[in-house]
Formats: C-alpha cells, structure tokens, sequence
C-alpha cells in the first residue's frame, strides 16, 4: 500500500484551517501543523501508486489556501 509524506504551505494564517479540511480526508493517517520551511505535514496513503498520485494532485493540492507542496513517497 502507497504511502507519502506530504510537506505544505499555505497562505499566512490558514494553517488551522487547511489542517482542518485535510482532516476530513479519507486517505489522511496523519496531520500536524510544524514550524519551519513548512507549515503543515501530512501522511497519506492509497490503494495504488495512481490513486497516492491523484490524492495529491486533486485533492490536496487543489485545496484553497495552499501554496506549494512537496510529496515524498515511502519505500
């Protein structure tokens, strides 16, 4: 089973917010809020390499509030 960490920033301020949407994703083990370069990190995990990749792609990424992203896929 595909797992990712997936690094985000968002928009100053949003940071509970976003993490409250993300929170409401099937496909989300985990989610904090992290001081630093990033503003939240988050694990996801999918049935196949596909679904990981459009979880990121249309789910998260396409979330209002939310600058960049950086996926980072577990081996």
């Amino acid at each position: 089973m595909p797992s990712a960490y997936v690094l985000i920033n968002v928009q100053a301020g949003a940071e509970e917010k976003v993490l409250k949407e993300l929170k409401n994703l099937a496909f989300l083990e985990e989610a904090y809020v992290s001081y630093g370069v990033y503003d939240l990190l988050v694990k996801v995990k999918a049935d196949t390499m596909d679904e990981l990749k459009d979880e990121v792609t249309h789910k998260i990424r396409t979330l209002s509030q939310i600058r960049s992203t950086l996926t980072l896929i577990i081996v």
